[in-house]
Formats: structure tokens, sequence, C-alpha cells
């Protein structure tokens, strides 16, 4: 399994994952590393929460949990961002982000 660990930390029942965003992508997914943060793309502009809302739904599909335990709690405005995912670990984080990346190596 690929190893994530510097990508997150893990909290009370839930896990903090740094992401790297880039708002209006051709597409959205999940792309790879962006230095110690999961990099994302999103196709909605960084307007009026739009981005942001993309953001959470995403790692919801992405791991598995309901959108309703996905947050961002840093950079709001920022393409650097905190985002809490409740009830997950890190391996079950861990193995989610091999299976969207196909088992790719998360690589620098």
């Amino acid at each position: 399994m690929s190893d994530w660990s510097d990508c997150y930390d893990e909290a009370r029942g839930a896990v903090i994952l740094r992401v790297h965003v880039q708002p209006r992508a051709a597409r959205t997914g999940v792309v790879g590393r962006h230095g110690d943060a999961l990099k994302l793309r999103v196709t909605a502009p960084p307007l009026d929460d739009r981005a942001n809302s993309d953001v959470e739904a995403l790692i919801a599909r992405v791991v598995g949990v309901a959108p309703s335990a996905v947050t961002i709690v840093g950079g709001a405005r920022s393409r650097a961002k905190r985002v809490r995912i409740e009830g997950i670990d890190g391996s079950r984080l861990a193995a989610a982000l091999a299976r969207s990346l196909g088992g790719a190596a998360p690589g620098r």
C-alpha cells in the first residue's frame, strides 16, 4: 500500500487531510501529491464557496463517507486546505487514495 502518512494527521475518530486544490480545472478528480498534500482538481471557480463544496463532495466520494462527515477546517480561502474527515482512520484513507489513483505510488 502507498504511504500517504505525511499528508494527514489522525485526530479522535477523524483524519485531518492536507490538500492542494486547483479550481477551474477541466475536470474534477484526485491528481496525486503536491509536497505533503493531496492534490485535487475541481471544475468550480473559487467563488461563493463553490470550489470548497466540490472539494468536500469529492473527498467524501473518494473516501466513501457521507458528505456531512467532510469539513474544511483550515484554508477556506486558500488553495492549501485542511479537511477533517470523520469516522475513518489513516489506513482506510490511504487505501481509498490508492484506489482512486489506480494503485499508483504517492510520488513527490
